[in-house]
């Protein structure tokens, strides 16, 4: 809410950040840096002073008249001003005692405009006892690594250890008294910490960029909660400030660098596409039209063009599918695994009745929230898994179990082969590893494991093996519930 003269409008791009900085500051004012005339005041300061006060020519006109020519000079010209004393005329013409800081705005803003925000200098009791609480912590405030401030009821800081000076690069006397909307440098930031230091908020935890003293961007991750008497008066808020301005450039760094590897394998497996399906193409020429005139030899290191070219193929395709995971959110909607399983085991019925083995699934297994195409693959990169790679058992069968826990669904998938040692534990799960030779022979691509644990990251659980050798392996998934 704010009061506005109708014959001077400030600039519109100016209304949004007036209005949020009114919620963080309640007593807010813009004024025309040349002529002092009020463009936009706040509904809480027009409510206190009468909107009357502020619709006159010049806005010290609702100032008590300042007691000398240097302080009505500053107020009128200074670029900058930070806690000066002054009196507000109430309604009814009583004086209040306040201050004021003031800044002028950016010269591009049409008209040229001071912001002013105003404290009233009320020492009640609430303001004494947290002063009181401020010199009882300060010793021990003022040690702590990292940065801390106090806030008083009307936003403004009232205590600063020198961590947080450091950090700024102002010194803990140019922090004390100014108005937090001094040090963001986000216009949004106004509203969420407005909201965040409302009556009955909850602790706040959020990362905003605020402005250090030579201008650099400072990114901080603040833990702010609100000061209170038994009663429930506020007495402001107190703030923990951490600087993460570089773990973020690392992690900006990071993701610019995924991205990089993004474009980076889907540019390669597209350009190792065309010349793979070239060269199998001709294989299966060369066998069709020429395979009568080759001996023996010659058709074995045929087959082995044609297998080395479909493993190529298969590595590429799940090279494609592992970077193609975690760029966006899974499409999550209620599953029921039995259903994947049976297509699986389906899907499955040659290989398993060729190994002799049985496919155990669960009766009545909970629905899971997850993507139902992701799900398949977990499933199925973890079955095919344990055929291949189980070995000779006396116990041929492998068991798929669902359960509910914590929050989280967990999927298991046990088998009786061969195990695992535990010092390859982690490693099967990284990109182009691989357990040793499998079942037939036939070598995989040693990505499956790492797609499961990825899909199971972007479903918020994680992946591993509990294992032994001679004693089988149960590899375990757990997706967040919904």
């Amino acid at each position: 809410m704010g009061v506005r003269r109708l014959d001077r409008h400030p600039d519109p791009s100016l209304l949004p950040v007036l209005r949020t900085l009114g919620q963080l500051h309640e007593l807010v004012a813009l004024v025309g840096s040349g002529s002092g005339e009020v463009l936009w005041v706040s509904g809480e300061l027009a409510a206190l002073c009468g909107s009357r006060s502020f619709g006159k020519r010049h806005w010290l006109d609702a100032l008590a008249e300042p007691g000398d020519a240097a302080l009505r000079s500053r107020l009128t010209e200074a670029e900058r001003l930070s806690n000066e004393r002054v009196q507000l005329r109430g309604r009814g013409g009583r004086l209040i005692a306040a201050r004021v800081s003031t800044a002028r705005l950016a010269p591009e803003t049409d008209p040229e405009a001071t912001l002013a925000i105003f404290r009233l200098d009320e020492r009640d009791d609430a303001m004494r006892e947290l002063h009181h609480r401020i010199e009882t912590l300060a010793a021990i405030l003022d040690g702590a690594p990292d940065g801390v401030a106090v806030v008083d009821p009307a936003r403004f800081i009232s205590w600063a250890n020198s961590a947080l000076a450091d950090m700024t690069g102002w010194s803990v006397e140019e922090l004390v008294d100014q108005p937090l909307a001094t040090f963001l440098r986000a216009p949004e930031d106004f509203a969420r910490i407005a909201a965040a230091l409302r009556p009955g908020a909850p602790a706040w935890n959020e990362e905003l960029e605020v402005r250090r003293r030579d201008g650099r961007p400072l990114v901080v991750s603040v833990h702010a909660r609100l000061l209170t008497l038994d009663d429930g008066t506020e007495l402001g808020a107190v703030a923990y400030v951490r600087d993460v301005t570089e773990r973020q450039r690392i992690e900006q760094e990071l993701a610019r660098r995924a991205e990089e590897l993004q474009h980076w394998v889907n540019a390669v497996s597209h350009d190792l596409r065309s010349p793979l399906v070239a060269v199998l193409g001709f294989a299966r020429l060369l066998r069709e039209d020429y395979g009568e005139q080759l001996d023996a030899q010659g058709l074995r290191f045929l087959r082995r063009i044609e297998e080395a070219g479909r493993t190529m193929e298969s590595l590429v395709h799940d090279l494609l599918e592992f970077a193609r995971i975690g760029r966006s959110e899974p499409k999550r909607v209620h599953v029921d695994p039995r259903e994947v399983l049976l297509q699986l085991q389906a899907e499955l019925k040659p290989r398993l009745e060729e190994a002799e083995l049985t496919l155990e699934l669960p009766e009545e297994p909970p629905l899971l929230w997850c993507d139902r195409t992701q799900l398949y693959q977990v499933l199925s990169n973890l079955v095919g898994n344990a055929l291949d790679h189980m070995g000779p058992t006396t116990e041929p069968r492998i068991e798929v179990d669902i359960s509910e826990q914590a929050g989280f669904h967990r999927l298991a998938v046990r088998d009786h082969g061969r195990g695992i040692d535990p010092a390859d534990h982690e490693r099967i799960f990284e990109i182009f590893q691989t357990r040793g030779s499998p079942r037939g022979g036939k070598r995989g691509t040693g990505i499956g494991l790492a797609v499961v644990r990825k899909i199971a990251e972007a479903h918020g659980g994680s992946a591993w093996v509990e294992s032994e050798p001679g004693k089988g392996a149960a590899f375990h998934v757990t997706f967040r519930a919904a």
